[in-house]
């Protein structure tokens, strides 16, 4: 194998995080959704599950970014959507997103963390394109946490 083959196949997945024209190029169905792999945090306090998210799509006019939280597997029910808006009852005042406008990064914030809470987390995106319709997609592997 050449250098310079071996080179561009180590760097692929540093140019796939990228949200860059050239990946976009490439791929015009390009999407993707990262977040950590593990936090961890104690008991009363209070986590930031960070996420960034990237695509390739013209949003429609007027589309907005939603923002919502799985529990326990990639499948699993629904904590937090801010489509709807919802909220889950175990999750009642203790849960907020902060994504600024037209950004594509952003966290989850959860407080007055409990045992109860340690549990895999998956961020999903949702974004109105001009001409594909409703794109959705979320994060593989999710946040394992854990509550100290």
């Amino acid at each position: 194998m050449g250098l310079s083959l071996l080179l561009s196949l180590l760097l692929l997945p540093t140019c796939l995080q990228a949200d860059s024209s050239e990946e976009c190029d490439l791929n015009p169905d390009y999407h993707q959704v990262d977040q950590p792999k593990q936090l961890s945090a104690p008991i009363g306090g209070s986590v930031h599950i960070n996420f960034s998210f990237y695509y390739c799509w013209e949003l429609a006019k007027n589309s907005r970014v939603s923002v919502a939280l799985r529990r326990t597997q990639f499948h699993g029910e629904f904590i937090y959507n801010s489509t709807w808006p919802f909220i889950h009852k175990d999750y009642k005042n203790r849960i907020s997103l902060n994504l600024p406008k037209g950004q594509k990064s952003g966290s989850l914030k959860i407080s007055n963390l409990r045992k109860e809470d340690e549990n895999m987390y998956f961020c999903r995106v949702q974004v109105e394109t001009r001409e594909d319709g409703k794109k959705v997609w979320q994060a593989l592997q999710g946040t394992k946490l854990t509550i100290t």
